[in-house]
């Protein structure tokens, strides 16, 4: 198995919606495990997901929880997300910003920018905040 680096997003009890968007916007398959399932399955926060992967037709990994019972939650603020490819992906791309700053709040609206690549910034409705980059060519 090679190495490989990708995001874990915590949240606040909505882990489950959040991850079922993200599987909606890049397709995939999405697995979903509770503390219950690993723990007892009464325990308050056992429908609370403990750990769960989406890995998408793209190559995107993409991991995230709840918060675990008894845990402050830190939503991040010290990372976003980036997306980025070159033109022929602009489609693909152009259809995430789409749909990542549909009910969020757009930081940067996508269009051209002065370094001659399309760019948006956004929060999506998870509080998850996302770069998209289309290269100029």
């Amino acid at each position: 198995m090679t190495a490989r680096l990708n995001p874990y997003l915590a949240f606040n009890g909505d882990a489950r919606p959040a991850m079922e968007f993200y599987q909606d916007v890049f397709g995939g398959r999405l697995q979903l495990d509770t503390f219950g399932e690993y723990g007892d399955p009464d325990a308050p926060g056992a429908g609370l997901i403990m750990h769960s992967l989406l890995e998408t037709p793209g190559g995107f990994t993409l991991m995230g929880n709840d918060t675990p019972p008894g845990t402050d939650h830190q939503p991040g603020g010290a990372i976003s997300v980036s997306l980025s490819g070159n033109p022929a992906d602009g489609g693909e791309l152009r259809g995430y910003w789409a749909r990542l700053s549909a009910d969020g709040t757009v930081i940067m609206p996508f269009g051209k920018q002065v370094w001659g690549d399309e760019f948006g910034m956004c929060t999506d409705k998870f509080g998850v905040t996302w770069l998209v980059n289309v290269s100029g060519g």
